[in-house]
């Protein structure tokens, strides 16, 4: 799925035909709309995108591919204009995006990316790259505002139960999400947004992600080693403590981390009877830490139990807040039935208990990397001006009368900042120099070039108003 010219929907290649004759240059906006999810958002995803796709010109063959395609498909094809970016922008499409830097927390209504085509006999390619800039932008970015929204609910437990929030944050959202997207793009794309935010994964692909879009020299994302289900029914259920045995003294070691699914039959048993009881010696003889996982019952219930029995077998102290933290030897992690809902109930809960947010830690699966859409946070783009032939720019724009909601904003867009929070303007009204909205691509060339870890400062100093 390499050719640009047919990563569009397919009305798109009948729309050479129908602006009207004096158009030159249409300006197009991209933004979240007013939605019930989540006031602001954290924009990612962009510079992915441009790398991955409007780097690689188009050649003679995607032509001739795209012309025999949509002939067979029946909607017209605009021979002439993409024989013109062969020829005269070397297969490069003549675009310009500005956009904010990615990591930026934006209210919702605000532009993200404003788009103008800067060959004027192309108004019709601002628009026609639609399909493929949405789904560059909106999906990394809804997956990165719902890891922020997590990291805040996190946060705010940490604050009030921890000694030392900041240090605890980033290993406290586990992403083991890739076994549950729809491809390995997803993966890397959506595993990498939730890397805006926390330093835990399992979901490799970003890794490679980081490195190839956004200069993560070091690597971007960290895990330990985990037992599954197959390694520790494997034993049989009557030798499950040899099971657990031989992770401890596999991975053993000053300083290391080993987590162990511990329900393949009987939790309970497994955290007082073995971890607690038959291995507690060789736990603490270890040097390390163990994280136990429970992976069924009631995801709120269930590890706040666990975090009780724990107490009960190894003990631990109270810090400065007041709040229980365990053994350094022994740790929690809850993964199973996990989103932002019972994320918040839990860590309530487990304050609640008496216990500090430093004892567990969460991971997301499907519900970080696939359960979300489009319309999570109603990502749309639209015309927003036409410049004539006479040199004039014209206001574009939609009111539909049966849905007011879903008007667009008319006029080249700016953003500015007023009060502390972002807002939208007229580009015409306050000036390209004082827009946040700047330049970030044209015609093959990318303009300015983000970094990791300059988007994840830029997040989390927006995200926890540090």
């Amino acid at each position: 799925m390499t050719n640009l010219i047919l990563a569009t929907d397919s009305y798109k290649q009948s729309h050479f035909l129908q602006y009207p004759p004096e158009a030159r240059v249409i300006s197009a906006y991209v933004e979240a709309r007013h939605n019930p999810f989540s006031d602001d958002l954290v924009f990612f995803g962009l510079q992915a995108f441009l790398l991955d796709y409007l780097a690689r010109p188009i050649s003679g063959a995607d032509i001739d591919e795209a012309e025999a395609l949509c002939a067979a498909h029946g909607v017209p094809f605009n021979r002439a204009g993409w024989d013109a970016i062969l020829a005269d922008h070397d297969g490069f499409l003549p675009i310009e995006i500005s956009a904010l830097p990615e990591g930026t927390i934006a209210p919702s209504g605000v532009p993200l990316v404003q788009v103008e085509n800067v060959d004027p006999r192309m108004p019709w390619l601002t628009t026609y790259i639609e399909t493929a800039l949405l789904r560059g932008i909106w999906y990394p970015t809804t997956v990165a505002t719902l890891s922020g929204k997590a990291k805040r609910v996190i946060h705010a437990g940490l604050v009030k139960s921890s000694d030392d929030p900041m240090a605890q944050l980033p290993f406290k959202l586990h992403d083991f999400g890739a076994r549950g997207v729809s491809s390995a793009e997803s993966a890397a794309l959506g595993g990498l947004a939730h890397l805006v935010n926390f330093r835990g994964t399992d979901t490799m692909e970003a890794l490679l992600a980081a490195r190839r879009f956004y200069g993560a020299e070091q690597v971007a994302g960290f895990s330990i080693p985990a037992a599954e289900h197959s390694t520790m029914t494997s034993w049989g259920r009557d030798r499950e403590a040899a099971a657990y045995a031989n992770m401890l003294d596999r991975f053993k070691g000053e300083g290391r981390t080993v987590a162990v699914v511990s329900d393949s039959y009987d939790l309970d048993h497994a955290v007082a009877d073995i971890w607690g009881g038959e291995l507690r010696e060789q736990i603490l003889a270890t040097g390390g830490t163990l994280v136990v996982r429970p992976d069924s019952g009631d995801p709120v219930e269930t590890p706040v139990r666990m975090l009780d029995l724990l107490w009960e077998k190894f003990g631990g102290t109270t810090n400065s807040k007041g709040y229980r933290v365990l053994d350094p030897h022994v740790r929690l992690i809850q993964g199973d039935g996990m989103n932002i809902d019972s994320i918040a109930r839990l860590v309530d809960r487990v304050i609640e208990r008496g216990f500090a947010i430093d004892n567990i830690a969460f991971g997301m699966g499907g519900g970080l990397l696939q359960q979300v859409n489009r319309d999570t946070l109603r990502f749309a783009m639209k015309a927003n001006a036409m410049l004539d032939d006479a040199g004039t720019w014209h206001d574009v724009s939609k009111m539909p009368a049966t849905d007011p909601a879903k008007g667009s904003k008319a006029g080249r867009q700016a953003v500015i900042e007023e009060g502390g929070t972002l807002v939208a303007r007229r580009l015409d009204a306050v000036g390209a120099e004082a827009s946040l909205l700047k330049p970030v691509w044209r015609s093959g060339e990318l303009l300015r070039r983000e970094n990791l870890e300059a988007v994840r400062e830029r997040a989390e100093a927006r995200l926890l108003g540090i």
